[in-house]
């Protein structure tokens, strides 16, 4: 069993297949193929259930496939870490960022930290909170920027605030209160409502607002991104509540302030253990200390 085998088995399970993994990891697809194939009769399992419409994990493939990750996730910190010890930051930076962060501007930090630190691969997911925490906390993401209720601080992982506010109303141009500059929630109560799914964290905070206003309202939509969200708000077919400060990043929409407005704490979350050399590269360009 080496690495490279493990990259194969990882790259069918996350692509779906042998051909697309194969132009991934730059081979051909036989080669890729025998190298899974040899694997399995190490194993004594078959790792892939192969038809003619789909490929998909077995059990036993269920189960290798952490470990493989594992795997190749401290061969690339072993690499990274020889390397910081040359002077050289290289590796990965994984980052995990709700889709309304306001508290930095990422592509452009994104984009300064690429130019400091060229070998460094990075990638960027998008995601709930609750999400995001659970992949820091495994070692899936390194990094972490999420939008939390005030006073509620994620476990398991290091974080630091970054900024507090509020939500603010979010109507279109010729809804009733457009050209208003502010209301209240208890105004708002016979809207109809756009916001994210019920349970997640952007969704609470302002359910738990409404509901200390004993104010009850009707969400009729249910969607999973803000720009989604504001599409729904100037068609007129509802409104919404949003981060103020992300709001007002959106065309076409009215923002209004609402004086009992729910709150909003955006955090910065990483590893409790060692962050890895590009990671706490990553971090000392915030002028974190760790």
């Amino acid at each position: 069993m080496d690495l490279q085998q493990m990259r194969y088995v990882v790259a069918v399970a996350e692509e779906g297949g042998f051909t697309r993994a194969a132009e991934r990891c730059r081979v051909v697809q036989s080669a890729l193929s025998h190298q899974i194939a040899r694997l399995e009769r190490e194993l004594g399992a078959r790792l892939f259930e192969r038809t003619s419409r789909r490929v998909r994990l077995t059990p036993a493939g269920e189960a290798f496939l952490p470990a493989a990750r594992q795997a190749l996730d401290a061969s690339e910190r072993a690499r990274a870490e020889v390397a910081a010890a040359a002077g050289e930051i290289r590796g990965r930076l994984a980052i995990g960022a709700i889709t309304t962060v306001a508290a930095v501007n990422l592509p452009s930090l994104l984009k300064r930290y690429r130019e400091r630190y060229p070998q460094v691969r990075i990638t960027l997911r998008a995601g709930i909170s609750e999400e995001l925490i659970e992949q820091v906390k495994d070692g899936s993401l390194d990094i972490g920027f999420l939008g939390l209720l005030p006073g509620t601080i994620p476990k398991g992982v290091s974080d630091l605030e970054l900024e507090r506010g509020n939500l603010v109303a979010v109507v279109a141009p010729d809804h009733r209160l457009a050209d208003a500059s502010e209301t209240d929630l208890a105004s708002l109560a016979n809207e109809t409502f756009v916001d994210f799914a019920a349970g997640t964290i952007g969704r609470s905070q302002s359910d738990q607002a409404f509901a200390a206003a004993d104010v009850q309202r009707d969400v009729a939509f249910e969607v999973t991104s803000p720009e989604f969200i504001a599409e729904i708000i100037r068609e007129g077919l509802a409104i919404g509540m949003l981060p103020a400060n992300y709001a007002q990043r959106l065309q076409g929409v009215r923002r209004l302030c609402v004086r009992d407005a729910p709150g909003r704490v955006e955090r910065l979350i990483w590893s409790r253990h060692r962050p890895s050399p590009p990671a706490a590269a990553f971090l000392k360009f915030l002028d974190v200390e760790i």
